[in-house]
């Protein structure tokens, strides 16, 4: 734990200080973006090779299980030799003239009908397999179910646009891409030390049996799986976004049908098998997601620095980044631009000044224009685009105020230096050593980092799909080395994803900026039709010329665009996008599968022995799952918010919720169920109330004013103040009421 402490929070705090440059990286940096997720890795394996010796775990070996594993390899290797003959009939296609509409259309329905078959193979209605797989999944493959289980859309599509946009830290209002990394990763040692092993000695079916088992009662089990399907449906909602938004892009078709078309492959795998077709799925998506990843980002390292290993060579271009950073920023051209933006804002200020006045005068100088277009017969698209201009205005003062307010934000924002983007390697905004405000800006900033890197491993413990992954091996032992195998597969992207970041921005300001409008290539047109908010050009100052300033990248496109920024075969492209493709329905199903064990498995349970009951409840789950996939559909359609946004707040929500009652009732004896209950309704109920009374829409609703947050701290980091809340309120409870029940097999 001290070296977990160390080599996250200990190097995040003092990284001010770490500026020292060695072999070319900035020492905190490094540490932030490499040094600190080996040693995770190193941590969690050195431990479950001390406590699997000293338990003296060693067991008579089976040859029944042997023989199963040794199928499972051949099976395994057979798959993945057929994947790659598969890339590569598919890229000589390509060269032999099949169009990229096939080719995009070719990888959907390939992997997707592999998916299923997948599925449909491993279908079952007993009661062991659905739930956990029948308690025999592997170390190492069930390490590799958990790691796509784990690297969600969040993970392969928006952690490198995370870190393109805000570089180490962020800019202050929004967090640096490397508090992911770090969070993500650094949670999985919380996961091996604290709870995984001792939720595996149980024999449990979900995590809200836990709860049961652990306090006794009715309400602890409801309370945490209600629980579960609210931070459970909030992160499938991010995941069937990514799954609309690229296969809209692969096939063409609209966002809303792309979503269908993803969620069949989902229901399928979860609906037919549950755990056991969902891990066997996993494993075979995993390999897609993380040669989409890796095949890319080697490339672009190779074309720029003659090296494909990134991960190792990628250091190179930061001086050559911070260098194109200050020709950026004292170029005329940007100024330019930036001057223009903040002409903007201020019109925004004079409309928000007088909305129902403002909202009048720009409605009737666009009926004006369409007036106008008609008299003078202007070409019939003309008038259509201007009737549609109308007819999109705000419809009311409520919606004026809300979409002006947003849009003087983003024009503020994108009238600051690089557009308002942080300099890639400085960690934190602000300066210590500067004025009262860049020194009240520095704090802010590094303490929305420790916030957002704290609820982010804290909620990694508390995530319920996740945890469940751990019931299906064998034993403990093989628990704790599939942690470790765990964190191993999942490094394997989060080291190349700053390098990917490092390789784009690179690619994007020495080549792609300067081009003339007429001459940009075709993919930036081909992605703002699927979503004008992934990517954005416009010639803000009118030289013709594109100017940083003036290209818009979302988050959510970095990675997806990255086969076609560096010039890749668009097999390649096709590639990526089953990747992510894969990531965001590895996910869903996991989440899925565990909102409708939380719903029928876990609202009617009872604790007979009952096998025709049982039956019942996996048949309940299945068709929960199925009403759920649909409600999740219809929410990603709104395209509610980008995608890290929704997944960070799906943690801060586990954290709070499940880690205080779930890692006191492990640890400590004299946590009792009213203790529990107690807690998990506290930390629940302060982290929605923090992140609902600092919605905008909420704020204007009750005329409040100023941010409303405690210490500056981010909504989407509520968790840090629920986990305390949950954590206080157990510990109080508990010492007042008489003690609960242990596990006879804790």
């Amino acid at each position: 734990m001290f070296c977990w402490f160390l080599a996250s929070f200990g190097v995040v705090f003092f990284a001010h200080d770490l500026q020292q440059v060695v072999a070319g990286w900035p020492l905190a940096y490094w540490f932030a973006a490499q040094g600190s997720v080996l040693i995770f890795i190193l941590v969690v394996a050195v431990f479950a090779w001390f406590a699997n010796r000293q338990e003296h775990t060693d067991e008579a070996t089976d040859p029944a299980y042997t023989n199963y594993v040794r199928r499972v390899h051949k099976r395994f290797a057979l798959y993945v030799v057929t994947f790659l003959i598969f890339l590569g009939v598919l890229a000589l296609a390509e060269q032999s003239g099949l169009r990229k509409i096939w080719v995009g259309a070719i990888f959907l329905f390939a992997t997707v009908f592999f998916y299923a078959l997948v599925g449909i193979y491993s279908r079952t209605s007993k009661v062991s397999e659905y739930y956990v797989a029948g308690r025999r999944i592997p170390a190492m493959y069930n390490g590799m179910a958990v790691a796509a289980d784990w690297m969600s859309a969040a993970s392969f599509i928006s952690m490198a646009g995370g870190l393109y946009l805000q570089g180490f830290s962020g800019s202050g209002s929004k967090p640096g891409g490397l508090v992911y990394v770090l969070g993500w990763t650094g949670g999985f040692c919380l996961v091996a030390l604290l709870v995984a092993p001792h939720l595996r000695k149980m024999d449990l079916y979900t995590v809200p049996d836990y709860f049961q088992v652990r306090f006794g009662g009715h309400w602890p089990r409801v309370i945490a799986a209600w629980s579960a399907v609210l931070c459970s449906f909030t992160y499938v909602v991010a995941q069937i976004y990514g799954v609309g938004l690229i296969t809209s892009r692969l096939t063409g078709v609209q966002f809303e049908i792309g979503i269908l078309l993803g969620l069949g492959g989902v229901l399928v795998c979860s609906f037919l098998g549950g755990m056991r077709a969902v891990t066997w799925t996993q494993v075979t998506q995993y390999v897609v997601l993380i040669l989409a990843f890796l095949i890319p980002v080697s490339w672009l390292a190779y074309k720029q620095l003659g090296n494909p290993l990134a991960p190792a060579v990628y250091g190179q271009q930061l001086p050559k980044i911070a260098k194109l950073e200050r020709q950026l920023i004292e170029s005329p051209a940007e100024q330019e631009v930036i001057f223009e933006y903040a002409r903007r804002s201020a019109d925004y200020v004079l409309k928000l000044a007088d909305v129902p006045e403002a909202l009048e005068r720009e409605r009737q100088s666009r009926k004006n224009e369409i007036r106008r277009l008609t008299e003078t017969y202007a070409d019939e698209s003309v008038i259509v685009a201007a009737r549609r201009d109308l007819a999109t205005m705000p419809r009311d003062e409520v919606a004026a105020r809300e979409r002006w307010t947003q849009a003087l934000r983003e024009n503020l924002e994108r009238a600051q230096p690089l557009a308002g983007m942080p300099a890639h390697t400085h960690p934190f905004a602000g300066d210590p050593a500067g004025s009262d405000a860049d020194q009240q800006l520095f704090d802010v900033s590094r303490r929305n980092f420790l916030a957002l890197m704290f609820c982010l491993m804290i909620g990694t413990v508390g995530l319920p799909h996740l945890l469940t992954r751990f019931y299906t091996t064998r034993n403990v032992a093989e628990t704790r080395n599939s942690v470790t195998w765990s964190l191993f597969f999942i490094a394997l992207l989060y080291l190349a994803a700053p390098a990917l970041a490092v390789l784009v921005k690179y690619e994007i300001m020495g080549n792609l900026v300067g081009q003339r409008f007429d001459a940009l290539p075709v993919w930036i047109a081909q992605w703002a039709k699927v979503d004008p908010s992934l990517i954005s050009v416009s010639d803000i100052n009118g030289d013709h010329i594109l100017q940083f300033a003036e290209l818009t990248l979302g988050a959510d496109i970095v990675m997806l665009a990255t086969p076609e920024i560096g010039g890749l075969p668009y097999v390649v492209s096709g590639l990526v996008a089953a990747g992510g493709l894969a990531a965001a329905l590895s996910t869903a199903d996991g989440l899925l599968l565990t909102i409708g064990n939380a719903l029928a498995h876990d609202m009617s349970y009872k604790s007979d022995n009952n096998r025709i009951d049982a039956v019942r409840r996996v048949m309940l789950s299945k068709f929960a799952l199925l009403l759920v996939a649909l409600l999740a559909a219809y929410a990603a359609a709104q395209r509610p918010a980008d995608i890290l946004a929704l997944v960070a707040a799906s943690f801060s929500l586990a954290g709070a919720a499940f880690v205080p009652a779930m890692t006191l009732g492990i640890f400590w004896p004299k946590a009792t169920r009213q203790g529990a209950v107690s807690g998990m309704l506290a930390g629940l109920g302060l982290t929605l109330y923090y992140m609902a009374i600092n919605a905008p829409l909420v704020r204007a609703t009750l005329g409040l004013h100023g941010s409303g947050r405690w210490f500056d701290i981010d909504p989407v980091s509520a968790g840090v103040f629920g986990v305390g809340a949950g954590v206080l309120v157990t510990i109080l409870v508990s010492l007042l009421t008489p003690t609960s029940r242990m596990p006879a097999k804790a």
